[in-house]
This record gives structure tokens, C-alpha cells and sequence, in this order.
């Protein structure tokens, strides 16, 4: 299938528009677009007519131009002949927003729907999903855009069974600075199914790393996802419900998906270097850190703070997690003595944890971060920046960056996200430097570089 109309149409027709109801999903869907995005959108409605002064036109065959995308917002029974009507008008492909299908037990219709689509090799998304969001292009959810949160552009593909996680993705994602190339909600699966999704952004340029919320498989698709999603050259993180009976029993409710044996599913992705995160805070966590640094470490981890009390919290955290605090040799921690400012020299502990105390000043973290970079023992640097010592500058992140670019050891910046520290944050953030609001996210961060094995 080719999905490059779907995911990058110029034109939008929306079936379903209501001539009476501006809160109809369909609508919302026409009307966002309509106003909002640069898409050519077209409403069309059995009956004909005008909304806002726009045709409304009867049949997708009777738009004047091509149609690359169909987003179809009607009963369930009247999709499979929308679908044909897309089939005659050449359309590139739609998004079934519509639900009443295999989720609520209507399992034939939806095999009836995906036996026409297959006849003509004909793409879509759904049936019962949001569709797809593309950054500044295009925006397919039924939810009005005054009650999005929208992330920026940026290189983080997104795919969810379900549109509510997806969602909440992308708030969470908004708030921690990372940026979303695409976003789909791919609800049923019918037609267009994880793998197609693999398979669509291996090539896409604007995609750096693809997380997935799953929920299920069919038969034997689970192995093969996990396999082909190993060999793409991107990162890929996997959020995976129905872990639990009850899980399981909620999972087919709302999607009709086989849960499957979790505990064998996990371990393949582990086998393989897809990388699982347990929540949806992992998620956003790793997808920050494998935008930055696409490499694999074993786990070995220095901790640089100005707080001898998150250094110790980090480094519990970090053994929580399966990462390491090693203690450096006497001859690195001899060199970190000789290179801090003298006022701190007899004050400071640079076992690991190295903490320089609350007296340390900009040049005194940059000479650690440059010693610890150039040591053989440590795979990656976490940075506990406490913008409120007193000697810390607001430049210090985007000094640290270009030291990154120096050294080229990955490193991970603990910074509160608060207006107030902004100047810090983007320091590291426009030098594609991950920057935590929590300790617990800085090691997840590195978490996400010891799960993944890079091809």
C-alpha cells in the first residue's frame, strides 16, 4: 500500500457533515481544518447543500478536484459503500472515525469493510480511532482544537490503538519539549496495522524514533512486529497494555485486540532491543532520550550535582533501575580535584556521586562534565543542575551542550521545568540535550539508551 496520500494529503474531503449540528464529529473535524490548516477540505452529506456559505456536495465523486483524504464520520452500516464511493473517486486514502464495529462485537461488517478495501488496495485508518494529527498540515480528531494540547514539529512518531492515550501523549509530550512528526490513532487496526506503520516511517525523513501504545495482535503479528521493528535503523518504544486477566478483558472491550502472553511478549522485545516502556512517563522519557543519542550503553553512569542529597537519590534510582554508579578510580578523582575552582577542592566529593556543593560555579561543572567525558569508565553523564545555587548561570546548559559536541559523550540534564529556569532548559534542549523535570525521568532517560540496541 502507499500511504504517502493518506499521511500527506493535499486535499481533505469529510463525510458526515451535519447541515444542523456544528457539534457532530464530522464537524468539528471539517470545520478545525476549514480554519486552522493549510489542507484543502471539502464537506460532503447525502443531502446536499451549504454550510458557512461552502458546498456541501451530495457524493465524493462529485468534488471538482482529486481527494487524497476521506475522513468518513457516519453510521457504521454506510461505510463499507463510502469506501467503494472512495475506490471510484481515486481517493488516496480515509480515516473510519466511525465506530460500531469489531469493538462492540459487529465483527462481520468490519471483515465486509476490509474485504472491499483489500480488492483495490485501499488504505485507511480505524475504524473507531481519532485518525491523524501531522503538525501544522492536518488534524483528523473529533476533539475541538481549543482543547488540544499540541506539541511542536519534531522528529517522535506516534501510533496508539487508542485515541485517549494519544492524546495524553501529546500532552505530555507538549510539556517536556518534544516534537511530534506524525501522530495516528490507529483504533481497530482493520486495515492499516502496526506493521504498515513500521514499514511507512523506516523511510520517512521527518521521523527520528516511533513509539507505539499497543494493546494487542492478531495471530502471529506479535513476533513479526517485534522483528521488523528491529531492523527499521530507528528506535522504537513500545507501551503495551493487557498485561493483567483484567487488562486483558478490558483490551478486547475496547478494541477487539488478542492481548496475548505478556510476559513472553516482553521478553522477545528485550530479546530483539525494542524498547518497553512500563508507563506512559517512560514513554515521553525515552522518546526525548533516543531523539538525542540513538546509541547503546551497558549502563555505567556518573552523577554530577551541586546537591549531595538528589546525587544520593539519583544513584538509588539509578540502581532501581539496573544502571550503575561506579566509584572512580584514584587517579580520575586526583584530576577532578586538580581542575575545580580552589574554593571547593577540599569541600567536594568526587567518588560518584561528585558532588561540588552548593558554592560550585559554572567553570567548575564544565571541567568535571569534560574529565568525566573523556573517561573510559562511564558510558553517560547525568547532570543535576539546581538553577538555584547561587554561583549557576542561566548559560550553563547551553555551555554544557557545546561540550557535548566536543566530547561526544551522551548526557542527560536534570532541570526543574519552570518559566523561571527557561532560559536554562532551552540552553540544553536546542542542542538536542534531554532535559529531565524530574530525577526519576533523568534515569529513565539513560534507561531508554540501555534498552535499546541500535542495528
Amino acid at each position: 500500500m502507499n500511504l504517502k496520500r493518506l499521511f500527506k494529503p493535499d486535499t481533505m474531503a469529510v463525510v458526515g457533515v451535519s447541515l444542523s449540528n456544528e457539534s457532530n464529529p464530522a464537524n468539528v473535524v471539517y470545520n478545525k481544518n476549514r480554519l486552522r490548516y493549510p489542507i484543502k477540505v471539502f464537506a460532503v452529506n447525502g443531502k446536499g447543500g451549504t454550510i458557512r456559505g461552502e458546498t456541501v456536495y451530495r457524493k465524493l465523486q462529485d468534488i471538482p478536484v482529486k481527494i487524497d483524504l476521506v475522513i468518513i464520520g457516519t453510521k457504521a452500516e454506510i461505510v463499507p459503500s463510502i469506501i467503494s464511493d472512495c475506490i471510484e473517486a481515486d481517493a488516496g486514502g480515509a480515516v473510519i472515525i466511525s465506530g460500531g464495529f469489531a469493538e462492540t462485537g459487529s465483527t462481520d461488517l468490519q471483515n465486509y469493510l476490509v474485504s472491499i478495501a483489500k480488492k483495490s488496495d485501499f488504505p485507511f485508518i480505524g475504524p473507531n480511532c481519532l485518525g491523524i494529527f501531522a503538525p501544522g498540515h492536518m488534524d483528523t480528531f473529533f476533539i475541538p482544537g481549543e482543547r488540544l494540547v499540541i506539541p511542536d514539529r519534531g522528529k517522535v512518531a506516534m501510533v496508539s490503538q487508542s485515541g485517549g492515550i494519544l492524546v495524553d501523549h501529546m500532552v505530555k509530550s507538549a510539556a517536556e519539549g518534544v516534537g511530534v512528526s506524525l501522530a495516528v490513532s490507529i483504533g481497530n487496526k482493520a486495515m492499516i496495522k502496526e506493521l504498515d506503520m513500521l514499514r511507512y516511517f523506516k523511510d520517512d525523513p521527518e521521523t527520528d524514533v516511533i513509539t507505539f501504545y499497543l494493546e494487542g495482535f492478531d495471530e502471529d503479528e506479535g513476533r513479526a512486529f517485534v522483528v521488523a521493528a528491529s531492523e527499521i535503523g530507528k528506535p522504537v518504544i513500545v507501551l503495551k497494555s493487557g498485561k493483567t486477566p483484567g487488562g486483558i478483558t478490558a483490551v478486547k472491550s475496547h478494541t477487539a485486540s488478542i492481548a496475548g502472553d505478556y510476559e513472553v511478549f516482553s521478553s522477545i522485545m528485550a530479546q530483539y532491543g525494542v524498547v518497553e516502556a512500563t508507563d506512559e512517563f517512560e514513554m515521553v522519557a525515552f522518546a526525548e532520550a533516543l531523539t538525542c543519542y540513538q546509541t547503546t550503553i551497558e549502563g555505567r553512569v556518573a552523577i554530577i550535582t551541586g546537591s549531595g542529597g538528589h546525587g544520593a537519590l539519583a544513584t538509588d534510582t539509578c540502581y532501581a533501575h539496573g544502571l550503575s554508579v561506579p566509584v572512580l578510580s584514584p587517579s580520575a578523582q586526583a584530576e577532578l580535584h586538580s581542575v575545580v575552582s580552589p574554593t571547593i577542592r577540599e569541600i567536594s566529593s568526587f567518588t560518584n556521586p561528585i558532588d561540588l556543593t552548593g558554592s560550585a560555579v559554572d567553570d567548575d561543572f564544565m571541567e568535571v562534565v569534560r574529565s568525566v567525558s573523556r573517561n573510559d569508565d562511564i558510558e553517560c553523564i547525568i547532570v543535576l543542575l539546581l538553577p538555584y545555587l547561587p554561583h549557576v548561570t542561566m548559560d550553563l546548559g547551553a555551555k554544557l551542550s557545546l561540550l557535548y559536541q566536543q566530547e561526544g559523550k551522551p548526557i542527560v540534564a536534570y532541570v526543574p521545568h519552570v518559566d523561571k529556569y527557561r532560559m536554562l532548559v532551552e540552553g540544553f534542549m536546542l542542542n538536542k540535550i534531554p532535559v529531565a523535570d524530574s530525577i526519576e525521568d533523568a534515569v529513565h532517560m539513560v534507561e531508554a539508551m540501555r534498552r535499546y540496541k541500535s542495528c
